[in-house]
Parts: structure tokens; C-alpha cells; sequence
């Protein structure tokens, strides 16, 4: 398996060609991940190493928030755990198109990056997955992510605190745009989502729990919105079927 040389040449070509534009918008959202590092105390070389290491914009700016207000390594690591977790369903889907002969280390090194846009462009291909695929767009794609968040704490660090400020805007942005397209299409959703924002207000209030960090404010608050819309309101296979068409 995969010992035709030229072929997986050409595999990995496509794949650096499908991930360059992917690798462009990594650039500017990792940015504005960076000003979020800057802001929780990452120098230029830590932000680079968070993003080389851990490929996600969830996660990564969940990691930040929760640098920023002194948390525990076990906050992180949850929060991060939480904020990730469909990553683990996406490695069992690409598990699955992959040939049984597969050797293990193509699958950690696939399983090491997988991000949702590298995941949608991959399981689209037809027939077994080609690993140098996504090696290719790996190629292309880890690099802008990870100068992005450096390239932005230093800009972080050179511009004024109201530019900073400004700039922070930007990540407001990035997540309106990760909920707005499956809130517009899924009204439970944009419900849970509304949801979230009034419940974490409330939280800031409520007794015992005002009295909790933020980050576990955070992890209780996921856990118990995402558990109740599980439970009340299933997406069924047709559903989810008609969403993804």
C-alpha cells in the first residue's frame, strides 16, 4: 500500500494544492487567536509552538482564556478536552475510509492534524484515503496557522492597548461565524446557543457557582447545555443527512 512513488507525488501535490487556500484563512484567524495569546502572557515562540502543536481555534483560544484567569493545568486540560472533542469523532470517520493495511503511523500522523477544514476536504475524496493527501495540505496549512499566532502577539505587543483592543474584536468575529451558518440551519442550535449566553451571565451571580473559575464555570456550563440538547433534541439520521447535503 502506497509504495507507488509517482503517485503519491501527485496525492501530495493535490493535497498542498487544496489546502492553500485553507492555509491563507488560517493566517488571518490565527492572527487574531494571537492577540488572545498576547493577551493571556504567551511570548511569540509560545503562541507559534500552542499553534504548531494544537492545530484549533476552539481550542486554542479556550486554552488562552483559561491561561489568562490563572487556571489549573487540570482546567486546561479539560476545557481544551471539551472544546476538541468532536475531533474524536471526525478520526473515527476518516478511520473508516482508510485501507485495513494502513500502517499505524500514517493514521497518528493523519489523527495529529485533523481540523474541520482538512477533515472536509479529505473524507471527500473518493475510494481508501491516501494519507500523503493530507500530508500535502498538512504541508501548507500547520505553517500560516502557527506564524499567524506569532505574527499576532507581536503585533500584540508593538501596537497601543486600544489597537490591541480593536483587534480583539476580530475573534468575536471569528466565533459569530463558526455559529451562525449551523444556528441558521439547525433552530435548536441557535437556541442553545442564546442559551449559553444568558446561562453564563447568570452563572457570574448565581451563589457557590459565581464562586467557581471561569474555566470550570466553563466546563460545567458545556457539559450540561450540550447533555440536555443531546437528550431533548436528537439529530436522527435522516437530519443529519439533509444537513450535510
Amino acid at each position: 500500500m502506497y509504495q507507488n512513488l509517482s503517485d503519491n507525488k501527485q496525492v501530495f501535490k493535490e493535497g498542498m494544492r487544496d489546502g492553500i487556500p485553507i492555509a491563507l484563512g488560517y493566517l488571518a484567524v490565527s492572527f487574531s487567536l494571537g492577540i488572545a495569546a498576547k493577551n493571556a502572557g504567551l511570548s511569540a515562540f509560545q503562541g507559534f509552538l500552542a499553534s504548531i502543536l494544537t492545530n484549533a481555534s476552539a481550542g486554542e483560544y479556550a486554552g488562552f482564556t483559561v491561561i489568562a484567569t490563572m487556571a489549573t493545568y487540570l482546567e486546561m486540560f479539560l476545557v481544551i478536552l471539551i472544546a476538541n472533542s468532536r475531533y474524536l469523532i471526525m478520526s473515527c470517520a476518516l478511520s473508516q475510509r482508510m485501507h485495513p493495511d494502513t500502517p499505524w503511523y500514517h493514521r497518528l500522523l493523519i489523527g495529529f492534524d485533523i481540523t474541520d477544514e482538512l477533515f472536509a476536504i479529505t473524507i471527500a475524496r473518493p475510494g481508501y484515503l491516501n494519507p500523503f493527501y493530507t500530508y500535502g495540505a498538512m504541508l501548507v496549512t500547520m505553517p500560516c496557522w502557527s506564524i499567524g499566532t506569532a505574527l499576532g502577539i507581536i503585533a500584540g505587543n508593538l501596537l497601543s492597548v486600544s489597537l490591541v483592543s480593536a483587534f480583539s474584536v476580530a475573534l468575536y468575529g471569528m466565533f459569530l461565524a463558526v455559529i451562525i451558518p449551523p444556528a441558521h440551519q439547525n433552530k435548536t442550535i441557535g437556541l442553545f446557543v442564546l442559551i449559553s449566553f444568558v446561562a453564563s451571565y447568570i452563572a457570574n451571580y448565581l451563589p457557590y457557582v459565581c464562586n467557581l473559575s471561569d474555566a470550570t464555570r466553563i466546563i460545567l456550563l458545556t457539559v450540561i447545555l450540550a447533555s440536555v440538547a443531546a437528550i431533548l433534541f436528537p439529530i436522527k439520521q435522516e437530519e443529519k443527512a439533509h444537513n450535510e447535503q
